[in-house]
């Protein structure tokens, strides 16, 4: 049995295979998941499991070096500043940038895989971006 913090295997599959600025993205229930790109979907009920709680999840095992998220995520300020500790808290030296939400999308596309959660928060979506470990 895995011994971390992230016990999912397709995720930690998903995260294992990405190299250097390859993306994941953590969804919430809504976003239109593109036909090209590997759905992880663990949905399993309206908010479970949450957003953040996968977000934490993902940070323990992979190392991020940009993260992308819809502008129009900014309204909720605290759900934001949430993943925003989050993020600093797994790598000080992460960029956080904003794009509009339909542009969002568009990058969902290049996405390696994206990961379904339960989350009904409006615009609750970021792409991870790969960093390396040295």
């Amino acid at each position: 049995m895995k011994k971390t913090f992230l016990l999912n295997s397709q995720i930690s599959f998903a995260i294992s295979s990405l190299g250097h600025t390859q993306s994941i993205c953590i969804a919430d229930c809504g976003l239109p998941i593109p036909q090209n790109v590997e759905r992880i979907d663990i949905a399993l009920s309206k908010g479970i499991p949450s957003f953040l709680d996968t977000l934490e999840a993902v940070l323990s095992e992979m190392q991020v070096e940009k993260a992308l998220m819809a502008t129009e995520l900014k309204d909720n300020k605290n759900f934001t500043q949430k993943i925003i500790d989050l993020l600093k808290y797994s790598n000080e030296k992460i960029i956080i940038d904003f794009i509009p939400h339909a542009d969002f999308k568009r990058e969902t596309q290049n996405s390696a895989a994206i990961i379904r959660t339960g989350e009904q928060t409006p615009y609750a979506n970021v792409l991870l971006f790969s960093g390396v470990t040295f």
